[in-house]
């Protein structure tokens, strides 16, 4: 059995996709791409304000589903040009504080609507 999480404070999804679904303990959260969720529209043409809105968008959809940051195990981080990698992991850092769940970052060719980053996560979480 799995329960859905659905949040009006991150982006709808642009497909047929949940944004976030439990399966037992572990929430796995779909990839955020740094669209605001009031409009749809992308959230600034750098990577530093991107970044910044797709850790809202999370941060929202964690809140959700009643998590906090430091249940997150794993992330995975698509990145148009990894050049930007230390800009991003700078604000990724202030985000996260001292927790430092498991990550893979890739550079992909295109991500939707234009966007320069998406992030997806795993959170486990006790008494779903």
């Amino acid at each position: 059995m799995h329960h859905v999480f659905e949040t009006p404070k991150a982006p709808l999804p642009i497909g047929p996709y949940a944004q976030a679904l439990s399966a037992g303990n572990l929430i796995f959260i779909s990839g955020q791409i740094p669209l605001r969720p009031e409009n749809g529209d992308l959230a600034g043409p750098d990577l530093i304000t991107q970044t910044r809105q797709v850790l809202k968008n999370l941060q929202a959809i964690l809140d959700a589903a009643g998590c906090t940051i430091s249940q997150i195990v794993k992330t995975t981080v698509y990145m148009t040009d990894l050049a930007e990698f230390a800009s991003f992991n700078k604000i990724y850092a202030e985000w996260l504080g001292t927790h430092t769940p498991a990550r893979s970052t890739v550079q992909v060719a295109a991500l939707p609507k234009g966007a320069q980053i998406e992030i997806d996560a795993i959170v486990i979480k006790e008494n779903i």
